[in-house]
């Protein structure tokens, strides 16, 4: 699974002045984080709607409540950890409407990526690959109340605060869910195992 860095100082610097100047009514500095951002969190709201549409519906949706907010948001974390949390609500909000749970994700072209190791043989790559393809499957079957915790702190590389922050739940609170969410997600890849 990916680990997404913490920004560096420059981009967190040059982040924070985009968002201080869009604060202030700059459209053009919004146009700028949403290039920034637009493709990863596109690539995480998949993971929790139905299809490749709805995706790219919730995070403009996303962005469009974001610009509608952007003057409450604080800066206690960082302006991504914000919009995964607008975003999260709001594919659970189609979700709600749609009234069915999405069990099935396609994931196309974002899938959990994998860390090639050049010095492993060919059959330790096939059988990496097919371990990838089995947990991403096993992922898709979790509910989305267990799915949300472990794309954020274990797919998307998250940390334990950030992730807690984009749901809006405490620390505590957050470990015990993604505790509880990887619990399942092992239970399904040892059932996938057995078979």
């Amino acid at each position: 699974m990916s680990s997404a860095p913490s920004l560096p100082d420059d981009a967190a610097r040059r982040e924070a002045q985009l968002v201080e100047r869009a604060r202030t009514g700059d459209e053009a500095a919004f146009e700028k984080l949403v290039l920034l951002t637009a493709d990863r969190l596109y690539a995480v709201v998949l993971r929790f709607v139905a299809d490749a549409q709805e995706a790219e519906e919730v995070v403009q949706e996303t962005f469009l409540r974001a610009w509608r907010g952007i003057g409450r948001f604080d800066g206690r974390s960082r302006f991504f950890t914000w919009l995964y949390r607008i975003g999260i609500n709001e594919a659970k909000r189609r979700g709600a409407r749609r009234g069915a749970r999405v069990t099935e994700v396609p994931l196309g072209d974002h899938p959990i990526e994998e860390r090639a190791d050049p010095a492993a043989a060919p059959a330790a790559r096939a059988e990496a690959g097919e371990t990838r393809r089995m947990l991403e499957a096993a992922l898709r079957e979790l509910p989305l109340h267990q799915r949300v915790p472990v794309v954020l702190r274990d797919v998307e590389g998250l940390t334990t605060s950030e992730a807690a922050a984009a749901l809006g739940i405490r620390e505590r609170a957050f470990k015990s869910r993604l505790h509880r969410a990887r619990m399942a997600l092992r239970v399904k890849m040892e059932t996938r195992w057995e078979d």
